[in-house]
């Protein structure tokens, strides 16, 4: 490429960013996959605010649950390809569906362009506050003492906590009945009630139950331990290895994008993390706030997908019906 068009590809991209920055009147929206009240939605809603003022630009929410975080997916791609319409998801509609669905309708790597992470939500071992087990070593301890599998909750077949359970499984020997429930709340639930006997979860989802004192944190998923949970060792501290999973949220935009409005969408999501009010809420609720740049985050997505798709393969894992 010669210097006329370096200039030219230059002034282009030059345009590209100030049309999106002048274009205040039309709203942002960041759409999740996943319904109000829950952990992606508390960090849209928590970013939101912020992520207008860096853009100059009204940011809303909108809720589109459901098929497996689709319907959020396949939102975004109907908006215009002009970074008004943001994906928010979670890794499991990002980098996990593709494998666990034959027929997908969408392919995160194909369809969407990375922006930025907004959050690591390592996974956390719960159980209910009843439980004898001091930590996860002795919980594990515990049930390979028994013939019988110990049942174990999760958000749903090939979900996080469901593939969490499985490495935990693996890395221990112990055998684990898998029980799978249409969300978290119905889980956590049943094991307060003492049908099933502790679920992996997000931190955030987790914290006012841990906090309530109704049900207890015994292992972190995570190569460290977690802020917000300072005094719960992580696996490998407790001498189990290979349970590690990070069911991070992070934003995307319709692949035909152009490259200087991801840019400067980036730049404003950095931004708005860094502020110290939006960081603190973050925490507050469980989410670690981290971001990236895109192609940190295009790196993250591979790395995930072909990591979850060996496990889902070899177990041959289907999504609920």
């Amino acid at each position: 490429m010669n210097k006329r068009h370096i200039l030219i590809a230059a002034a282009a991209l030059s345009l590209a960013s100030i049309s999106y920055a002048q274009s205040s009147g039309k709203p942002v929206r960041i759409i999740t996959s996943f319904s109000a009240g829950g952990p992606v939605d508390f960090v849209a809603r928590t970013l939101a605010d912020q992520l207008g003022r860096e853009l100059k630009r009204p940011v809303i929410v909108e809720n589109k649950p459901g098929a497996n975080g689709a319907l959020g997916a396949m939102e975004t791609l109907r908006g215009e390809a002009d970074g008004s319409s943001i994906w928010i998801t979670s890794v499991g509609a990002a980098a996990i569906n593709p494998s666990l669905q034959e027929k997908a309708p969408y392919n995160t790597q194909r369809d969407f362009a990375p922006v930025s992470l907004v959050a690591n939500n390592v996974e956390v071992l719960v159980v209910s506050s009843k439980d004898p087990a001091k930590d996860a070593a002795e919980f594990v301890k515990n049930a390979k003492s028994i013939k019988e599998s110990t049942p174990m909750a999760s958000s749903g077949s090939g979900s996080i906590p469901h593939l969490a359970l499985i490495q935990l499984e693996e890395s221990t020997g112990a055998k684990f009945l898998h029980v799978p429930y249409k969300g978290m709340a119905p889980a956590m639930t049943d094991i307060m009630g003492g049908q099933v006997k502790g679920v992996f979860a997000d931190v955030a989802a987790i914290m006012p139950h841990v906090q309530g004192g109704r049900l207890k944190a015994i292992g972190l998923a995570a190569q460290k331990r977690h802020p917000s949970l300072p005094n719960v060792k992580t696996f490998e501290e407790q001498g189990i290895k290979a349970v590690d999973t990070n069911n991070w949220y992070a934003l995307f935009v319709s692949a035909k994008t152009s490259p200087a409005v991801v840019e400067q969408l980036n730049k404003a999501v950095r931004a708005a993390i860094a502020n110290p009010d939006v960081s603190a809420r973050l925490l507050q609720g469980g989410a670690e706030p981290k971001s990236s740049t895109s192609q940190e985050l295009a790196a993250l997505l591979k790395a995930d997908t072909e990591k979850w798709g060996a496990i889902i393969k070899s177990r041959n894992i289907k999504a609920d019906q």
